[in-house]
């Protein structure tokens, strides 16, 4: 196996490289008046149209938003798979009974706004998901919580993506990025080294890396909830893939 500097290296070289999506489509969806204001305001810190190029999504794919909290991205994705495509929003029990979490999902779905969007209230031992049939898997700005808190936790959330995403499938990383040897747990950052060795033990492979979301103002010594930095962190943007 090659060592994780090797695996970075590469990715890193192949971190320019973009798949086929309609971005001109996608743009026009996304800066439509139908969408909330304050969703439109975070784009420009998201870049989703750059991100989801790199991850090779596509018109029609079956996808699966993880730990959606409210569903920034969960829209996002809608617009982008399209009519023929299908967003799973998954989010905990426990998650939804979080403080404004429910009511934030319930209102962004309300009327049936989001057809092509299904709910999946359940945990990562269970998630009633077929296996081998998503094609794409997103977990954004959340995974630190998870590995940081307990490792096992977010190795138990890694196999039942693997379970359900088919070989060949892509599952994108964003997280807030942390230093090596700072107190990242305190800081709810993540250092790449850590991130990419724990994605890829449960047996992704590394294929990109992305700078869409470098901050160099950001040296990674704060909180992402700091002031100064406005939620607006330097982030890892990395895409693994399930092995075919």
């Amino acid at each position: 196996m090659k060592s994780l500097l090797a695996l970075i290296t590469a990715a890193l070289l192949l971190g320019s490289q973009a798949f086929a999506l309609d971005a001109e489509r996608l743009t026009q969806a996304l800066n439509s008046s139908d969408r909330d204001a304050a969703d439109q305001e975070r784009d420009a810190s998201r870049k989703p149209v750059e991100v989801l190029q790199f991850m090779g999504v596509e018109e029609g794919m079956t996808v699966l938003d993880i730990m959606a909290s409210g569903g920034w991205y969960t829209e996002v994705l809608s617009h982008a798979v399209g009519p023929e495509g299908t967003v799973l929003m998954q989010n905990s029990p426990r998650a939804l009974g979080m403080r404004g979490t429910e009511e934030a999902v319930t209102a962004r779905l309300s009327g049936d706004r989001l057809p092509n969007v299904q709910r999946v209230d359940r945990d990562f031992s269970d998630l009633g998901i077929e296996a081998d049939s998503v094609d794409f898997a997103i977990t954004a700005l959340n995974y630190h919580d998870l590995y940081n808190a307990d490792p096992a936790a977010a190795r138990a959330m890694l196999d039942a993506v693997m379970h359900v995403l088919k070989p060949g499938g892509v599952l994108g990383v964003i997280d807030h990025k942390g230093a090596r040897g700072a107190d990242n747990e305190a800081l709810h950052r993540i250092a790449i080294e850590p991130l990419v060795m724990s994605i890829t033990e449960a047996g992704f492979h590394l294929t990109g890396l992305s700078d869409v979301h470098h901050v160099p103002a950001d040296d990674h010594t704060q909180s992402p909830f700091a002031p100064e930095l406005g939620r607006n962190t330097d982030r890892i943007v990395a895409r693994f893939i399930k092995p075919e």
